[in-house]
């Protein structure tokens, strides 16, 4: 079995103690959000002091500040962590992968969702009341797309799956970062144990098996940032229990199991079978491939036994 593939291992010729507080999946988590956290600060602080300026800004202009300081932080952080600790180009970022990645992001993000809502509609909980543009929508884009499609994606795919699986194996990876995945999405409005475990099951799940296949962050990203504006934006879907606001108007009934009740289409259960669907065709791309990641100690034994 060949896991060539994995972005990252650890230098054979690395002293013990480096092994364990430099290059060992915790320690490089705990360096990354270190990293992460000072650089938000810092963000955060000059969005502090900027708060005159921003004041005379229009609101379009304030989005794409406020687009910045939630991405840069999360983008210089994991550049870091892989030029400076990993020592290594990022491949999973690699600029020759980001048109053709993060289109074919943004064409299946879109298909997906397009899908869920045309099945919630046939099955008559989806109303369209209207339609028409909502004041300053390209700020609304703005701020549900692009940040949380690069940010999150980086953190829980690109750290967090990544790290684990090269650690404890494809599965752990893929427990661990669905699971955080979906807790951290907890202190959303309207958010439920269910919502939470939905969005674990769905998104967390599928964007990190989306990842193993790929080795690329590109299409990850592409899919969040379409899920997310065709939700919002788009079908004027509540968006992971945010107010709905879109260009089209439109509103939701029936069971919370089927339309997903005030915290919106990620907690109906159409949503969690359609990603489920979706995420076990990766599933079998990689079990076809034999790209599974075994835990450390396994792959350790059958480097040993191996005769060649």
């Amino acid at each position: 079995m060949n896991h060539t593939d994995l972005a990252f291992s650890t230098p054979s010729d690395a002293p013990g103690w480096k092994r364990w507080l430099v290059y060992s999946p915790l320690a490089r988590i705990i360096i990354f959000v270190l990293v992460f956290m000072g650089l938000s600060w810092g963000a955060g602080r000059l969005l502090g002091y900027s708060g005159g300026q921003r004041a005379l800004m229009g609101l379009n202009q304030r989005a794409i500040l406020v687009l910045v300081a939630e991405m840069l932080p999360a983008l210089l952080s994991y550049l870091f962590l892989v030029g400076v600790i990993e020592r290594r180009r990022p491949a999973e970022l690699s600029l020759r992968g980001l048109l053709p990645g993060v289109s074919a992001g943004l064409g299946l993000g879109a298909l997906l969702f397009i899908v869920v809502m045309g099945v919630l509609w046939l099955a008559g909980s989806y109303h369209v009341d209207g339609t028409g543009f909502p004041p300053h929508w390209l700020a609304l884009v703005l701020m549900v797309g692009p940040g949380a499609g690069i940010a999150e994606e980086i953190m829980f795919r690109g750290v967090l799956f990544r790290i684990v699986e090269e650690g404890l194996g494809t599965w752990a990876g893929l427990l661990v970062s669905a699971l955080a995945f979906g807790a951290v999405h907890l202190g959303n409005p309207h958010a439920t144990v269910w919502s939470g475990l939905a969005i674990a099951i769905e998104a967390g799940v599928l964007f990190a098996l989306i990842y193993h296949v790929t080795r690329s962050l590109w299409l990850c990203m592409g899919l969040h940032a379409a899920w997310n504006v065709m939700e919002g934006p788009v079908f004027g879907a509540s968006v992971s229990g945010l107010p709905p606001m879109g260009w089209v108007h439109a509103h939701l009934d029936g069971p919370t199991w089927l339309s997903g009740g005030t915290f919106g289409p990620e907690n109906s259960l159409v949503t969690v079978l359609a990603c489920v669907l979706l995420a076990s065709g990766f599933l079998v791309v990689a079990l076809r491939r034999g790209s599974l990641v075994p835990p450390f100690w396994r792959r350790h034994t059958l480097r040993t036994s191996d005769p060649d």
